[in-house]
């Protein structure tokens, strides 16, 4: 009976202490806000789902990579583990902005209040764990050995997600031409950046027929130019002959609105950076 090889430099290696540091915090983080009881809503929700979450599949990349099983997966593993260490790194950043602002009121001075602080503080500090990882693992300019690791596939798991919090602040969009366009642009560029994002993982890219570095290149172009409609059109039929209400509040359609042109622009600028990468790596690969 063969035993299992333990590799220790999956703990000791610089990216296995980052993902030390990431377990470690993110179940502190769970542990105390759970202790309070104070996490409703789906924002509440949201939070203690992300830290969980972020807790689970970082241990068990651990125990992957210690135990040298991970080879045995049907997936492309450095494009999986850069994935998800640029969705946590994001997904943590919004959890760590979320909960103080919707369930620490001030003065701070109970001991649940306190309670909730140190999580926040030990959310924030899972978050620059897992943007450490993210540093650590991206590859090196001219390696494309793992495209999730390059800078345009990292701006692909940005782009996604951005997406994903576009959708979940959209509301009373079905009146205006103008908005359902918009809707469209966020729904079709989603679909295609997280199909090349499952493809990449599954190692389904190489059966394409198609030079895919140029037709990834396209498709930037061409979701460059939605974006940049949806950034003229969504603000415009959203706050057309329309203030901010007085009695706006923490749910108010206009600030959801507001929300989406900012996401919007983000996703634009992401677009854009994306395009400017990709074609450096496709045309200057190509020439030399």
């Amino acid at each position: 009976m063969a035993l299992a090889t333990v590799n220790l430099r999956a703990l000791t290696s610089w990216v296995g202490i980052a993902r030390l540091f990431a377990v470690v915090l993110s179940c502190l983080t769970f542990s105390l806000v759970a202790s309070t009881g104070k996490f409703g809503g789906p924002s509440g929700t949201w939070c203690m789902f992300t830290w969980c979450f972020c807790f689970i599949v970082t241990l068990l990349v651990l125990l992957l990579e210690l135990l040298e099983l991970y080879p045995m997966l049907p997936l492309s593993w450095d494009d999986f583990t850069s994935a998800f260490s640029m969705l946590a790194t994001l997904m943590v950043f919004t959890s760590s902005v979320v909960f103080p602002a919707i369930f620490i009121s001030s003065p701070c001075s109970s001991n649940e209040c306190a309670r909730q602080a140190v999580a926040t503080t030990a959310s924030c500090l899972c978050f620059i764990a897992y943007a450490v990882e993210v540093g650590l693992t991206r590859a090196k300019p001219g390696d494309i050995s793992s495209f999730l690791s390059t800078v345009p596939g990292l701006l692909k798991v940005f782009e996604a997600y951005v997406a994903c919090l576009i959708f979940s602040l959209l509301d009373e969009y079905n009146k205006e031409s103008g908005l359902l366009w918009c809707v469209a642009v966020y729904s079709i560029c989603f679909i295609f950046t997280f199909l090349i994002i499952i493809l990449t993982i599954g190692r389904c890219l190489a059966y394409i027929p198609c030079p895919l570095d140029k037709i990834l290149v396209g498709y930037n172009f061409l979701a460059l130019l939605m974006y940049i409609t949806a950034t003229v059109l969504w603000p415009l039929y959203s706050f057309r002959g329309r203030g901010r209400p007085s009695s706006c509040g923490r749910n108010c359609s206009w600030d959801k609105h507001l929300g989406v042109t900012f996401l919007t622009i983000f996703n634009l600028i992401a677009y854009l950076v994306d395009l400017v990468y990709s074609s450096r790596m496709v045309f200057i690969r190509t020439s030399s």
